[in-house]
């Protein structure tokens, strides 16, 4: 049995305390008044020339601009919230997902690993509870996150009113108490059934786990996609890509599996999960591999054809990030795409631990970037940077993260005991 060492748990614990100090300085530095948005600005310029910001300011910017400006810098530490209650929400749901293939392909490969996914799963639950309490609180007009939650906006917003029927904050919630109650019902019974087939004497226990995870992928294929539509493409509902939930799959996806990897390291790293050999890693590497080719052959797909074609209500979603994300747009695709590629391609290296945590590492940082591009510029705007609220937001999360999953390993043995596919496993060389 795994043993969460006080070290670590301690670890989490602190990283949660200074992340909720930093989410506080975000929203107590965050402005109250219109005012206070403009000195935050004129702050920001401070190497300009004051007389010439100002006048720009008073021709350019009437009150519903300052009005906007001040809904902005307010939604920044909001947004930071947000950004990481996803990131860690989608790898625990990317987990999900790729556990649930490995039992309905009937893999040999990876049951030794199971108990890693099913720790992994135990953050969906909290993770995704958080992520509605925030979409709760921006229907009840706590922040700005979603524009077409406000009346006054879709009061004079003609594409808005056309999507209503659909972006409506009632139907909205009872979709994502569908999804939520969907995805943490396969999770519980998936467990149980795991657990259970540990101490029987037949395989009846796998057969109904079988059942449920073929019913769950059909159901995920469709709540995953509605998600993406709902919990990040709203953020700019102007715009819509046929690809984005395939997309916002895809980063999951490699984030969950490079999650699996990297605690198994861990794991193995403390005595534990000894069976785990060099074959299992060089598989979760060829997935971190596979997948993050994957992912940018659906980032190209969205931006080639929405460049090419120019639609004025498509390109706007890329113009403003290239305009004003430059550096994190193009360097998301050099972390989650050229690195690991160019890392990971000879197949020795695979094998390396601490070549796969390495790259691990910048994958997971890579793809926050990916959600942080995908929730800022329709949040914040221009007015973005990287700075204690997102700092933050990532160090709570990560500290509950930690201290979720771990104390998950330690309710049940590491190594499932009965699975069909034990043996094929413990004796698995690529």
């Amino acid at each position: 049995m795994y043993t969460f060492s006080n070290k670590l748990r301690l670890s989490a614990f602190v990283l949660m305390i200074v992340g909720v100090l930093g989410l506080g300085y975000g929203f107590l530095s965050a402005p109250a008044t219109v005012e206070q948005a403009k000195a935050i600005v004129a702050d920001a310029h401070h190497g300009d020339d004051h007389g010439e910001v100002a006048r720009a300011h008073e021709e350019h910017h009437d009150a519903s601009h300052d009005e906007h400006l001040l809904h902005q810098l307010q939604n920044k530490p909001w947004s930071a919230l947000y950004v990481a209650a996803f990131f860690f929400m989608m790898i625990a749901l990317g987990t999900l997902a790729f556990y649930a293939i490995q039992i309905v392909s009937q893999a040999g490969w990876s049951p030794l690993l199971f108990r890693v996914m099913e720790g992994i799963t135990a953050y969906l639950v909290p993770g995704t509870i958080l992520v509605f309490v925030i979409l709760v609180l921006s229907g009840v007009h706590m922040n700005h996150l979603f524009v077409w939650m406000d009346p006054e906006v879709a009061a004079h917003d003609e594409l808005i009113q056309g999507k209503s029927g659909y972006l409506n904050l009632p139907f909205f919630l009872i979709r994502a108490i569908i999804y939520i109650a969907g995805w943490a019902a396969y999770r519980h019974f998936s467990r149980k059934f795991s657990l259970a087939q540990d101490t029987a004497e037949d395989n009846s226990n796998y057969r109904k786990n079988f059942r449920i995870s073929a019913g769950f992928l059909v159901f995920f294929l469709v709540s995953e996609s509605m998600m993406s539509w709902d919990w990040i493409m709203s953020l700019d509902p102007h715009w819509y890509s046929t690809l984005f939930g395939w997309y916002v799959f895809a980063s999951m996806f490699v984030s969950g599996i490079t999650t699996i990897a990297l605690i198994a390291i861990y794991l193995k790293s403390r005595g534990f999960l000894e069976e785990v050999n060099d074959s299992h890693i060089h598989d979760l590497a060829k997935f971190m591999f596979g997948i993050s080719i994957f992912w940018t052959y659906l980032w190209f797909s969205q931006f080639m054809l929405i460049w090419y074609s120019n639609i004025p209500e498509e390109v706007t979603y890329f113009i403003t990030r290239i305009e004003d994300y430059a550096l994190p747009f193009f360097g998301m695709v050099v972390l989650n795409f050229l690195f690991p590629v160019l890392v990971l391609m000879n197949s020795d290296y695979k094998r390396l631990n601490w070549f796969v945590v390495m790259t691990g590492i910048v994958v997971l940082i890579g793809h926050y970037l990916d959600v942080y591009n995908m929730v800022m510029p329709a949040t914040v705007g221009d007015q973005w940077f990287i700075g204690v609220a997102e700092i933050g937001g990532v160090l709570f999360f990560l500290g509950l993260f930690i201290y979720v999953v771990f104390t998950a390993l330690t309710k049940a043995p590491l190594v499932p005991k009965r699975n069909p596919y034990i043996e094929e496993s413990r004796h698995f060389h690529y």
